[in-house]
């Protein structure tokens, strides 16, 4: 089966890279022989660590406009360095798909973290590249 996609820029954390915020991975086991199977090259990154943050950093949460640590430290420019970053890499790439972890505040698609739990809401990522005219979808469904 073709995909009218040739290049999907996915988070480096559902592919087992060892990047979240608690040095850990979040690999989605098929995840990459599904998006090879369908065609697509696959551009791993993490827009946290693209935006300068180390690995482990505390946890951050979206809060309004502003990305803030559990630490109380405003992460927004780190957050809004690393989604301009993985916009450029998509470009760079020509990427047309972007699987992304969902319920980050970086990456998620239909759910972010907040202070308050899981909430409706894209991370900063997924919105950068949906604007831009990217598909933008969570790791879970049918691939």
């Amino acid at each position: 089966m073709s995909s009218p996609h040739q290049t999907a820029i996915v988070s480096a954390c559902l592919l087992g890279v060892p990047c979240r915020h608690d040095g850990r991975d979040k690999r989605h086991e098929g995840l990459l022989a599904a998006l090879s199977a369908r065609g697509l090259a696959i551009v791993p990154f993490c827009p946290e660590v693209a935006g300068g943050l180390p690995i482990p950093r505390a946890a951050a949460f979206l809060e309004g406009n502003r990305v803030v640590d559990a630490d109380g430290c405003d992460v927004t420019a780190e957050f809004e360095q690393g989604a301009q970053t993985a916009l450029a890499a998509a470009r760079l790439h020509g990427a047309t798909l972007a699987v992304l972890k969902e319920n980050s505040p970086s990456c998620g698609s239909h759910t972010i973290g907040t202070r308050r739990g899981l909430e409706p809401g894209r991370g900063r990522t997924a919105a950068k590249l949906r604007a831009a005219g990217l598909e933008v979808r969570g790791e879970e469904g049918t691939w």
